[in-house]
């Protein structure tokens, strides 16, 4: 009988959820490791799983005593997994240390680490921004004299534009690269601004080979989105996936993960299409995919893509029905300052085109902001025309309006 132990920094809506899929899987025993208690789960789950408390999940130490300790109470560990992007280089610590099946500790560096990642990239000849790291403002100086303006300001090992940064002259990049605080062991990184559309592309691979992939057009850019807190925007999943339209991103981006050590898992990339047709990567993570786009593509394909995924890291396995649908999400965000006051639009949204809707996640009154590219809420439509999803998109953004006061 397999064991599974999942690790997350608190027990949040999608760990439960992920939670939820490998208990689903047939003679898998789980474990939990978390900085939240067992009571943060949904009661049905709490007794399905054995659950081990620590300080700090992203302490590889603290990993694997918890992993000891787990292994005493349901038996030696067969697989180690995480959702949380920071966690992937630790979890893959201890699985090199206890000898565990999956992604080891050099392979996820490679994707975790943007400079090395882009670094290889390039030595490779993929496409992507020009980068550098930098340790004071005399390097950033000189990057800027080199690539020109804007730039954009990261650390090296951000997830979802976290901490991320445009800045379009001289005396931004210094305020911007001082705010960060670089270090001869903590430097920043400094990449050129990508200009374009920009999309994400998703890949499931078995024993480094991509056996599924699909991809999505963000309307406009998550940075844009965190720089203009007002902004509601939106992502679609074309139902046209193998179109020839997409073949350069196809390729390259099942490069990418060769380069990087992808073997099998779930990966989510970012990338642009620049306005003269050519591509640029930006990054890759080796995770599932935020922003609802689990769910986004459980509707796409009628399926469990969760429950797929769960399947996949524990077995190797992996199979998905065809795209029947397009689908795309609209994200609600607060404009004004302090709590949710209202919501207006919603009457005219489900005259127009309550129809299209499968999942939404309205905000409701008194509701603190959130504070991420993600907004308030969510509100997800599908139909099998690309076009129609498209165009109820625009209207739901353009009409609906969240009210903070």
């Amino acid at each position: 009988m397999p064991v599974a132990l999942f690790a997350a920094p608190i027990l949040s809506e999608n760990a439960a959820r992920m939670i939820a899929a490998i208990v689903g899987l047939p003679g898998v025993r789980v474990g939990v490791i978390s900085q939240a208690p067992l009571e943060d789960l949904p009661v049905p789950l709490r007794s399905q799983v054995a659950h081990w408390r620590v300080v700090d999940v992203l302490d590889t130490a603290q990993l694997l005593d918890a992993v000891g300790q787990l292994e005493q109470r349901i038996g030696r560990v067969d697989r180690l997994l995480g959702a949380y992007e920071q966690l992937q280089v630790p979890l893959a610590e201890v699985r090199e240390q206890r000898k565990i099946a999956g992604m080891g500790a050099e392979a996820a560096r490679n994707f975790r680490d943007k400079a090395r990642m882009k670094s290889l990239l390039r030595d490779a000849g993929l496409p992507c921004a020009r980068h550098r790291l930098v340790t004071g403002d005399a390097e950033a100086r000189a990057f800027a004299r080199e690539i020109g303006f804007p730039l954009i300001v990261k650390p090296p090992a951000g997830a979802g534009a976290q901490a991320t940064t445009r800045v379009d002259e001289l005396d931004a990049l210094c305020i911007a690269v001082e705010a960060a605080t670089p270090s001869p062991d903590r430097p920043v990184l400094l990449e050129e601004y990508v200009t374009g559309d920009e999309h994400s592309f998703e890949t499931v691979s078995i024993g480094g080979r991509a056996v599924w992939h699909s991809l999505t057009h963000y309307y406009p850019s998550p940075l844009e989105v965190l720089r203009n807190p007002w902004i509601q925007w939106c992502l679609i999943l074309p139902r046209e996936v193998e179109e020839p339209q997409y073949d350069d991103i196809r390729r390259a981006a099942f490069r990418v993960l060769e380069v990087l050590g992808m073997q099998t898992g779930l990966s989510h990339m970012e990338w642009f299409r620049r306005p003269d047709g050519t591509i640029a990567i930006s990054e890759v993570a080796a995770r599932p995919p935020g922003a609802q786009l689990m769910t986004i593509v459980s509707r796409a394909h009628d399926f469990d893509f969760v429950a797929a995924w769960a399947r996949l890291m524990l077995f190797e396995e992996f199979a998905a029905p065809p795209r029947r649908y397009a689908v795309g999400a609209a994200y609600l965000r607060g404009q004004g300052s302090g709590r949710v006051k209202a919501i207006h639009g919603l009457d005219q949204v489900q005259h127009d085109i309550g129809s299209l809707v499968v999942d939404a996640k309205l905000p409701t009154a008194g509701q603190s902001p959130t504070g991420s590219y993600e907004g308030e809420g969510f509100i997800i439509l599908r139909h099998t025309e690309t076009a129609v999803v498209q165009q109820a998109l625009q209207r739901l953004i353009a009409t609906v309006r969240v009210e903070l006061g």
